[in-house]
């Protein structure tokens, strides 16, 4: 009943999520500071409150190791969302980070010196291709912006491969972050409530550095047209409104996949979070009539492929038919 109940809440708030960060980024295509620090104090307030007791709880693993998740965590958040200002069309932006295990994989090759299974190696491949097609038809879509003079469509180009660069550099550094989280699992044990709450708590001084532009959309926002919320019955403006309804989905997304990671291997938290970032992209394409491609098509079914290749999912569904025994995973 938890696995269900765990799964209905990643696929209804990531799903819903992304909706609500999609309406903010149309208007306002460089909210992406306000946003990070709305979603990590949200999270840092219900942690405080729930996971250390108002801070009379001790952490179990020390705060210089969580100092240098936090760095990596707050820096890959952050350019993940400031990735958005540079062209940066939301499901390419899906499709990208859909690379995380094979950039994971690759690091935890040069860096921990492990060797993987064929079917792995393959799944690199297949992701890698993936994103390529996908990047490279959404920069051909950005070189050829109607009405651009040939000056301006290079300008715009190049705005569009720091986009890219800012998006490659993060998902490295998120892999390098999963590693380092995966050693000190190992050394002090799984405490993912409390690596939760110290990775959205530690970085709040941080935002004092883009204090400046979370203002200036804060003022953006409150000069939003004004809707009315139906069982309140006043009025707010409609760009705070999205912003709360994406922190709160954003947590209920966030407390799904923690329900999920308690209740089932990671091979299942990694499929139905495959298929969750799948359906975003579906309704990112389908209901803001995002420009898709059928070479978009292809570059997404070969990464999704590739992922799924990668979590070893047919063979799961081949063992219980056959009656086998399942192979032990392959490091």
């Amino acid at each position: 009943m938890n696995t269900v109940f765990a799964v209905t809440l990643v696929f209804v708030g990531c799903c819903s999520n992304v909706v609500f960060l999609e309406l903010l980024v149309r208007d306002h295509p460089g909210c992406g500071n306000i946003v990070t620090f709305a979603q990590f104090a949200f999270i840092a307030l219900e942690g405080f409150v729930f996971e250390t007791n108002f801070g009379r709880k001790k952490p179990a693993i020390p705060i210089s190791n969580y100092v240098i998740m936090v760095t990596m965590f707050f820096t890959v958040s952050v350019i993940n969302n400031y990735a958005l200002n540079f062209n940066i069309a939301m499901p390419l932006h899906m499709i990208f980070r859909s690379g995380s295990l094979i950039a994971n994989m690759i690091l935890g090759i040069i860096i921990l010196k492990r060797r993987y299974s064929t079917s792995k190696y393959l799944s690199i491949v297949l992701v890698s291709v993936g994103i390529f097609i996908c990047t490279v038809m959404s920069a051909k879509q950005v070189s050829s912006v109607k009405g651009a003079t040939d000056e301006d469509g290079v300008h715009v180009f190049l705005h569009w491969l720091l986009g890219i660069a800012m998006l490659t550099f993060a998902l490295l550094l998120s892999a390098r972050m999963g590693i380092f989280q995966e050693t000190l699992y190992k050394k002090y044990g799984k405490h993912s409530k409390e690596a939760l709450f110290y990775n959205h708590c530690l970085p709040l001084p941080g935002f004092l550095l883009l204090s400046t532009n979370i203002y200036n959309h804060a003022v953006l926002f409150s000069q939003s047209s004004p809707v009315e919320i139906p069982i309140i019955g006043h009025s707010v403006p409609v760009m705070w409104l999205y912003l709360m309804m994406n922190v709160i989905t954003q947590y209920v997304c966030i407390r799904g996949v923690f329900i999920l990671t308690t209740e089932c291997t990671s091979l299942t938290v990694t499929l139905v979070v495959t298929l969750r970032k799948f359906l975003s992209l579906i309704i990112s394409i389908l209901y803001f009539r995002n420009p898709f491609t059928v070479w978009h098509w292809v570059g997404t079914a070969v990464v999704f492929l590739g992922t799924l290749l990668y979590t070893e999912v047919w063979s799961c569904f081949r063992t219980p038919v056959k009656g086998e025994k399942p192979d032990k995973k392959t490091e």
